[in-house]
């Protein structure tokens, strides 16, 4: 008897302590809600073959509190000052692409949205930091774009903070936004004007004859000089790297520069060595050897390096010799080097190579 009460003692205790231990939310008076644009993205598993894999742009999620005849913008939001723009957690929106808010490209990612609410316009703001809420004590430096937009007042109230879509074109959508008889719409454009910083492998040309960069500065006899040769290329820092036999192995295809594949340009037919080539727009790689390289010009055009380039496309190739020399030359280097009227040395250089492509002129 004494062991049946203990193990109904326990088995109280078990059962008094996993209620007291879990405590389930009730729903929220401000019920949270998601919209999607396109709005057909939410349910694209109930929708035809075509459409299935339809991809989202956007999503909003937010809580909607109620009007509960009080008045909302003025009273209950203040002027002046920053709002969730929804209630509990501070409101959350995902763009699935990079977009333009007011001028400034907001990258793909997930965003929390506040607003200044005044009288005449609406600031708001679009902020990475996340994790908060409501507005209150928000980090501003955190702040990624902010758009100033006009309220308009509707003749019908709504109830429960809204938020919707509105396509306006293939490139801009409106986020739409109403409590009360307030409504603001923010323009979304799915087209922003994206620029690249500046890269670590800077771009540069190098042109022969020199002057030939600048023929609209020349006078006298120079005057009517025209390009014969122009290479455009990518120079890579060596940062303290051993370039040849490490970085650049025996046996690899070579761009002669970083990011896009070196491009040269013929003005005029050439010999290549013992290479003729046409006038006309080349890729231009090097085939890493011991003691030389394999330089090979291509069609294939443009590329972004060796990966998976187009050999059916290559033109030819010329061997060079290489020489080292005790200079170190930081960033990748390519000049001209004039030996005749009808010869010139393509002269490339890096770490301590040195390689001379011998070109002449027909």
């Amino acid at each position: 008897m004494k062991k049946l009460l203990m193990v109904a003692f326990a088995t109280m205790l078990f059962c008094t302590g996993f209620s007291q231990e879990s405590k389930w939310p009730k729903v929220d008076v401000s019920k949270m809600d998601a919209e999607y644009f396109p709005a057909q993205a939410a349910w694209r598993n109930y929708l035809g073959p075509e459409d299935r894999n339809m991809s989202p742009k956007i999503k909003v999620v937010y809580s909607r509190p109620m009007k509960k005849d009080r008045d909302i913008f003025g009273t209950l939001v203040p002027y002046g000052k920053e709002w969730r723009m929804g209630a509990n957690e501070a409101s959350e929106i995902t763009f699935y692409q990079s977009v333009d808010i007011g001028g400034t490209t907001v990258t793909p990612g997930t965003y929390t949205m506040s607003a200044v609410v005044n009288e005449n316009d609406w600031v708001v703001n679009f902020s990475s930091q996340r994790g908060i809420w409501g507005s209150e004590n928000r980090d501003a430096s955190q702040t990624v774009a902010s758009i100033t937009v006009n309220p308009t007042m509707e003749s019908t109230s709504v109830e429960a903070l809204s938020m919707s879509f509105r396509e306006m074109d293939e490139m801009t959508a409106h986020m739409t936004i109403q409590w009360d008889k307030t409504r603001v719409e923010i323009p979304i454009k799915f087209n922003p004007v994206i620029f690249s910083g500046a890269d670590l492998s800077p771009m540069d040309m190098a042109h022969y004859p020199e002057k030939s960069a600048y023929t609209n500065y020349l006078k006298g006899e120079e005057v009517n000089m025209k390009p014969k040769i122009q290479v455009v290329y990518s120079r890579p820092f060596k940062k303290d790297r051993k370039v040849f036999g490490e970085l650049l192995k025996t046996g690899d295809i070579w761009r002669v520069g970083a990011n896009q594949s070196t491009e040269i340009v013929f003005y005029e037919d050439v010999m290549v060595g013992d290479l003729e080539l046409k006038k006309g727009r080349y890729a231009l790689y090097a085939e890493i050897k011991e003691g030389s390289w394999d330089m090979i010009f291509s069609k294939d055009l443009p590329a972004w390096g060796a990966a998976n380039r187009d050999e059916s496309k290559d033109v030819g190739r010329a061997g060079v010799t290489l020489s080292s020399d005790p200079e170190i030359v930081e960033n990748l280097s390519i000049i001209f080097e004039e030996k005749s009227d009808k010869l010139v040395h393509m002269v490339i250089a890096w770490d301590t190579t040195r390689a001379e492509m011998p070109i002449t002129f027909k």
